[in-house]
């Protein structure tokens, strides 16, 4: 029987495909984009970004909201993902709204 390691759980949970900076950025960027096109550039700001949210945050002595074991670059494509899947959802709302 085959079972995910602790690395994979952090990675399809809140420190990588559901991380909280990353869909509210991809969201934003979702809603105020103009163009389909749009929506791959919101993914990448949403996973860049959160990325350098988080790090930014290990500086400070505050402990961390979501502690995880992944590392940086294993943890991009996942953000990316989730951003993209969100700025989709709010550019097709927003398109929707504006009819």
């Amino acid at each position: 029987m085959m079972t995910f390691s602790d690395t994979w759980l952090d990675l399809f949970g809140l420190a990588g495909f559901l991380n909280p900076f990353a869909l509210l950025i991809g969201a934003g960027m979702g809603w105020y984009a103009n163009q389909a096109s749009k929506i791959f550039v919101a993914g990448f700001a949403g996973a860049v970004l959160s990325l350098f949210i988080e790090t930014a945050w290990s500086f400070t002595p505050i402990p961390m909201l979501i502690p995880h074991d992944a590392g940086a670059l294993a943890m991009f494509p996942f953000r990316f993902v989730g951003a993209i899947v969100v700025a989709s959802i709010a550019y097709w709302i927003s398109n929707r709204r504006k009819r």
